[in-house]
């Protein structure tokens, strides 16, 4: 008898129906060539993932436009049509190893370390995002103090990520995922002390989410019928990782709220612990508030490589999906081996992420 029947029952996400509840969730790995086209190590990295049993396989963050949004080098893109073309080959392999491929979209706004059409950062004030730059994605020293948007800028970055949406579909993605979590550029202008605007974008909460709601309409508007449409969302920083939403519960509830009117097929939510209470204690998890709240499918995220709990929270209805980072990393084929009841590899990040996130060749 399978122990865990309920991570290997079929589930609809959008119009597709995804063979079991685990998926790959968004990791850069820099390994794309310097112009931002994908390449065929990373379409082999990729599918290792698709034969290892995941139903679904989220890219890491593309960037959107050939301005601000880029985050590291080495990243890769979705602007051009070489970029196109390029991630057709990566699409089909995984589709054609039996998982569904999603379009990680992201600007990476104050946070961005590496671009090669602009040295300077943008973001929705000019605040500096804390710490230092990620020495495993090429960077050193402190983030620069970005500039402050403008109406126009902002109009711009939304025609970024709608061309993308686009750009996704013609690329073979079947969907697309907005990134809205880790301090990049949507998650700085949800957070109060990144947005000092005071202007429609800024101040209040409902402001405060005005970009990424008009950005959710004008993706799914352009990505059309057919595409699946998530969005990301979390409240640690790449910069900041301890951060919590100032109002906690009370934040998450108009935050998932005002999500859950939207046309969006998911939310996806990462924690440090997915299973943890978000809030403090005897709060709830950052998916119990995602589906409590929104009422739409959740994929949850966060140290669930362990099938009990993973199992629990989707027999508590509390997840549909569950998105594995680390723990696919080390186990490219995590949902074969526990259908089998085999012990999952420990991720090790010496091994993997460093002294480069790149992908390496023990991964091929």
């Amino acid at each position: 008898m399978e122990k865990y029947p309920e991570l290997f029952s079929e589930h609809m996400l959008g119009p597709y129906k995804l063979k079991n509840r685990f998926m790959v969730s968004p990791m850069t790995r820099i390994s794309a060539d310097e112009d931002g086209m994908p390449n065929s190590r990373m379409e082999r990295y990729y599918k290792r993932f698709a034969k290892g049993g995941f139903a679904a396989v989220i890219s890491e963050g593309i960037y959107t436009d050939d301005r601000y949004s880029q985050g590291y080098y080495n990243q890769p893109g979705l602007v051009s049509a070489g970029h196109i073309a390029a991630w057709r080959p990566i699409t089909e392999s995984v589709q054609s190893s039996g998982a569904v491929m999603i379009a990680q979209l992201m600007h990476a706004g104050g946070q961005s370390q590496g671009n090669i059409y602009i040295k300077q950062t943008a973001a929705p004030s000019a605040v500096a995002p804390k710490g230092e730059k990620l020495g495993f994605y090429g960077g050193s020293g402190p983030y620069p103090v970005p500039k402050e948007m403008s109406e126009q800028d902002i109009s711009e970055v939304k025609r970024g990520f709608a061309a993308a949406a686009m750009n996704a579909r013609q690329a073979g993605f079947n969907g697309v995922e907005i990134h809205a979590a880790n301090g990049y550029l949507l998650d700085e202008f949800l957070t109060p002390y990144f947005n000092e605007r005071e202007d429609s974008y800024g101040g209040s909460l409902q402001n405060r989410m005005r970009f990424l709601m008009e950005v959710i309409y004008d993706v799914q508007q352009a990505a059309g019928s057919g595409m699946i449409v998530g969005i990301r969302i979390s409240q640690a920083k790449v910069s900041d990782s301890g951060y919590k939403w100032r109002k906690g519960e009370e934040d998450a509830e108009e935050i998932f709220s005002l999500l859950g009117k939207t046309p969006l097929d998911y939310i996806h939510v990462t924690d440090a612990d997915g299973y943890a209470p978000a809030f403090g204690d005897g709060t709830r998890s950052l998916a119990e508030a995602a589906k409590e709240f929104s009422g739409l499918p959740v994929i949850a995220n966060g140290k669930l490589q362990e099938p009990r709990k993973a199992s629990a929270l989707v027999n508590a209805n509390t997840a549909e999906f569950i998105s594995l980072g680390t723990g696919a990393l080390a186990n490219p084929d995590a949902p074969k081996r526990i259908r089998k009841g085999k012990e999952l590899k420990e991720f090790n990040p010496e091994e993997i992420l460093m002294p480069l996130a790149d992908i390496k060749d023990s991964e091929l």
